[in-house]
């Protein structure tokens, strides 16, 4: 395991202090304090998330939860850092995480499903130490973003370059539940020709809040960077290995029952086989599903980009970047529906991937005139394996980690090999028709070709999705130097899953998918917003409207068990209709203190009935699921450049989980801080500033359900049995100390 290694980091941690003590520590590229929901000029809503900003959140926070500050954005995760997969949901007015789309340096990252089939999660791609900033584009989304899922809006990431003179940074953040992580970066400083490159390496190590085991995570960042003339030339390489042990999912049910801190039964196998016994599949008690021995999600992503953006004219700029991506994971179960050829009414499932992906994100702009008009094209090629195998356990004493993947299965259920081809192009014009008008048009063309071979399991056949014409168009007028006006209408699709598991076309059977070929269509949206931007001296205020035309939504149902991986039932439903509004306010009242508020409104409902398996579900103008009507959150942040600190408190509106309405969980508040001290030339070797800072999330210690959906939604729960909740985690500090030489 990795936390086996912490002796050796530590060896290898003192080894590069001492190689590079002589080192002069300069600010990299962070940009201003506040964050920027002005997006000045833009013609849709558009607000950036500084390293800053990200830098006050508890070291490995993902960068979702600063994201979780703006308007319309609703995070939810069962562990404190918001980073354990399984759990983590983000939904941006009404549209879940699989609907949106997401970028690093402009390499794609995919729709960030758990089952993991054409990207990675955030928290893998890239350490958010390392994120320099975050922009988010609710809504019509940015018409340039590789990416195929982006009905409700896109995220671009953006790395950090390294800094202009040779720095370390060592930050080590210790707090409860046995959390330590060890961050180490250099920074190679600039060179002669004006090259310069920077490494980081991040060890993880943080027991559950409830129950046992580890969320382990290692990883290593590097970046290289050459400005030669009017050209840059970036490349990097991104390394993750992460182990999670899951938390059980739980029902309100259950949890009223057993208790907020129940979970599975890990490291205690004899508990587990008394659970499993007789064998679930033909005798089965809520027991069976109560508590598992253990589950776990095993990641191993290579992720590797390189990018060329070049002058060819003095109006013309050509931008090349050539990407590829490895993965091989796993996920495991310790399942009591199928026994061990042992005797063991217990045996190990799991779910294994693999991913080998690379691809070309090509753009060129030019300057004519008023006109800035640029164009370009994104393309993938994506194998992707998946297969369904059963290993066995033993009688007394199971014999596999749940920490590593197994070898010898004694069953292959099912496994797959999908080819999937992603093309998409598109084409702007930016008019700047006076000081005061700036008009913006353009189209693009989505395209997705999936070919599925069969190796063990049923026979599927080929996907397309394809939209030619996908419109957007948009303004922005300056009324004068504080104010401004905006409004955008923009049309996406969102091709389909290639899985075997999940909402896919492909997580059916031979019949339910000959049912579907010819009929099922692609998700589209059609969004339309406006709003106000306002900005004066320490002022910045942003007021948005919205409505969206969503058509051919799919729903994917469970039939039984979530987990027990019983085929989904996938259609098309009709469509959806959402109205809403947003607000934020950004205010420095005093010297070196800002305070943001953000409020927002939605309302989404379903507009048509559904018929399954012959029964009429009314669900008709019933709410979105995973979709809250009100969200609020304040944040006061203050630093004088030595002393810094912040009080956040986040309000959660009511959320369903049953297409019907018939249940729900409770609104929340959650309330997380954090306060620090800067000392600069501390006098301590060479060091150039120590960095000390506490963070509590949850400081009021609130009990409540934060993810909803993890074993997906179901059309009715009357009894509130169906396990597809996580429990938010309980008031965890953290401190954390940042040596920079």
């Amino acid at each position: 395991m990795l936390g086996n290694h912490r002796f050796k980091i530590k060896l290898l941690t003192l080894a590069v202090y001492t190689l590079f003590s002589n080192n002069v520590f300069a600010d990299s590229n962070i940009s201003t304090d506040s964050i920027d929901i002005y997006g000045s000029g833009q013609t849709r809503d558009v607000e950036t998330i500084n390293n800053k900003q990200l830098s006050k959140l508890p070291p490995g926070s993902s960068p979702f939860e600063a994201l979780a500050q703006l308007p319309g954005v609703n995070f939810q995760s069962a562990d404190t850092f918001g980073a354990y997969e399984w759990s983590t949901s983000l939904t941006i007015r009404g549209f879940n995480q699989n609907q949106l789309g997401f970028t690093l340096d402009d390499v794609p990252l995919g729709d960030m499903s758990y089952s993991n089939w054409n990207g990675l999660h955030i928290s893998r791609a890239i350490s958010s130490e390392n994120i320099s900033s975050v922009v988010l584009s609710q809504g019509t989304g940015a018409i340039d973003t590789a990416s195929n899922s982006n009905l409700g809006g896109t995220i671009q990431f953006y790395s950090l370059d390294p800094s202009d003179k040779r720095s370390t940074q060592f930050d080590q953040t210790i707090g409860q539940y046995s959390d330590s992580r060890t961050f180490l970066r250099f920074d190679s400083g600039k060179f002669s020709n004006g090259a310069k490159f920077d490494v980081s390496y991040v060890n993880q190590d943080s027991e559950k809040w409830r129950g046992y085991g580890h969320h382990l995570n290692e990883q290593f960042n590097s970046k290289f960077v050459d400005i030669f003339g009017e050209n840059r030339l970036s490349a990097f390489f991104n390394y993750s290995n992460r182990h999670e042990i899951d938390y059980q999912d739980m029902s309100k049910t259950l949890t009223a029952t057993n208790g907020y801190n129940w979970d599975n039964t890990y490291p205690n196998y004899n508990q587990a086989l008394s659970y499993a016994t007789p064998n679930c599949n033909t005798n089965y008690s809520a027991q069976c599903d109560n508590a598992y021995y253990a589950g776990s999600g095993l990641r191993r992503d290579w992720l590797s980009g390189v990018t060329l953006d070049a002058k060819l004219a003095d109006n013309l700029r050509w931008k090349n970047t050539l990407y590829y991506h490895r993965d091989q994971g796993a996920g495991l179960w310790f399942t009591p529906y199928v026994a061990s050829p042992s005797g063991s009414p217990v045996s190990l499932r799991t779910t294994e991937y693999g991913i080998h992906r690379s691809g070309l994100v090509s753009s060129m702009s030019y300057d004519y005139g008023k006109h800035k008009i640029e164009g370009g094209l994104w393309y993938e090629d994506n194998t992707f394996d998946q297969a369904r195998r059963f290993y066995g356990l033993g009688l007394t004493d199971p014999g596999r980690s749940p920490y590593d993947i197994p070898s010898n299965p004694f069953a292959t259920q099912w496994q797959y090999e999908f080819n999937i081809k992603s093309t998409v192009l598109h084409l702007q014009d930016t008019y700047e028709v006076n000081k005061k008008l700036t008009l913006n048009a353009g189209v693009k063309s989505s395209y997705e070709n999936i070919n599925s071979t069969t190796v063990v399991g049923s026979n599927f056949g080929e996907l397309k999705a394809t939209k030619p014409f996908l419109p957007q168009v948009g303004f922005n007028y300056k009324y004068n130097n504080q104010n401004e006006f905006f409004g955008s209408v923009a049309q996406n699709m969102r091709a389909y899953e290639a899985a075997a598991t999940g909402f896919s076309p492909y997580a059916t059977t031979s019949a339910g998918f000959s049912a579907i070929q010819g009929s099922l269509k692609p998700e589209t949206s059609v969004t339309y917003e406006t709003g106000w931007r306002y900005k004066q001296h320490d002022l910045q205020t942003l007021v948005s409207v919205y409505h969206v035309d969503f058509k051919d939504r799919l729903i994917g149902t469970q039939v039984g068990s979530g987990i027990v991986g019983n085929p989904t039932i996938l259609s098309n439903v009709g469509g959806v209709t959402t109205n809403g509004a947003e607000a934020s306010l950004s205010w420095n009242l005093a010297h070196n203190y800002n305070w943001l508020n953000s409020i927002s409104y939605n309302d989404s409902t379903y507009s048509d009935n559904v018929v399954s398996n012959g029964v009429l579900y009314a669900i008709s103008g019933k709410t979105v699921v995973d979709s809250p009507k009100e969200m609020f959150r304040s944040e006061l942040d203050y630093d004088d450049g030595t002393r810094f600190g912040r009080l956040v408190a986040n309000y959660t509106g009511k959320r369903y989980y049953t297409y019907t309405n018939d249940n729900s969980v409770d609104s929340y508040w959650i309330m997380n801080m954090s306060a620090g001290y800067r000392f600069k030339n501390p006098g301590v070797i060479e060091l150039k500033e120590i960095d000390l800072q506490v963070s509590v999330n949850n400081i009021l210690n609130k009990q409540y359900f934060s993810t909803i959906g993890t074993n997906g939604f179901v059309y009715n729960d009357p009894t509130g049995s169906f396990q597809t909740l996580q429990e938010g985690a309980p008031r965890t500090g953290f401190v954390t100390l940042t040596g920079k030489f």
